[in-house]
């Protein structure tokens, strides 16, 4: 499971656009707290701040012709068999969303999708 930077999302390819759609609602959902070394950094901030980033995913995602389901703009909104957070409180949108997705995580990113035969701009 991997959050890519952010500054990528406008450039992913389907497949890894439309997974991260997926993990970002598999971490919004049941996997909120459950420990993956790749992205225990989320965990560190406000919910409020993964529905920033899987705001961004969808976003992207319907500029593209994609209808991901209208319940997840709601950002207290968990999944369908899960109970809305009321606890989700606003914080400020921040560029980048996480202090963490810097210009090494760009490059590590930006490796990671070579691996897989993706090259993409440094600049998308």
């Amino acid at each position: 499971m991997r959050l890519w930077h952010e500054a990528l999302i406008g450039s992913l390819p389907r497949q890894q656009l439309l997974g991260q759609h997926r993990e970002a609602a598999a971490l919004r959902g049941a996997g909120w707290g459950k420990k993956h070394a790749t992205v225990d950094y989320v965990f560190t901030h406000p919910p409020y701040k993964l529905y920033q980033y899987h705001e961004l995913i969808m976003a992207e995602m319907e500029r593209r012709g994609y209808r991901p389901a209208p319940e997840w703009h709601d950002p207290s909104y968990r999944g369908k068999n899960l109970p809305s957070e009321i606890e989700v409180q606003a914080v400020a949108l921040t560029q980048p969303i996480y202090p963490e997705h810097d210009a090494a995580y760009l490059e590590e990113c930006l490796l990671n999708l070579a691996r897989k035969d993706i090259f993409l701009s440094t600049n998308p």
